[in-house]
């Protein structure tokens, strides 16, 4: 286990406190979740590179549109929801 000391200003330290956000618990899962997007951005820009390099033409809004009604009609189908 490793004990973290941060500081933060008086207001800051209050509200987080008040809100009951620095416990180790509640430390540890807004860590965990910042990691976990972090992470997600960190994949969603690897493959927004390795698109760009196929030289594809991006998806217009009424064709990505018409691909969520799709599957969506696809999954009605299919009896899930």
């Amino acid at each position: 286990m490793t004990k973290i000391q941060i500081e933060l200003p008086d207001a800051t330290a209050q509200a987080a406190q008040a809100a009951g956000l620095l416990t180790p618990q509640a430390l540890e899962r807004l860590l965990s979740n910042a990691l976990r997007r972090q992470q997600a951005a960190d994949y969603l820009l690897t493959v927004a590179d390795e698109v760009a390099t196929t030289g594809s033409t991006p998806m217009s809004i009424e064709e990505i549109h018409a691909e969520i009604t799709a599957a969506r009609e696809e999954r009605q189908r299919a009896g899930r929801h």
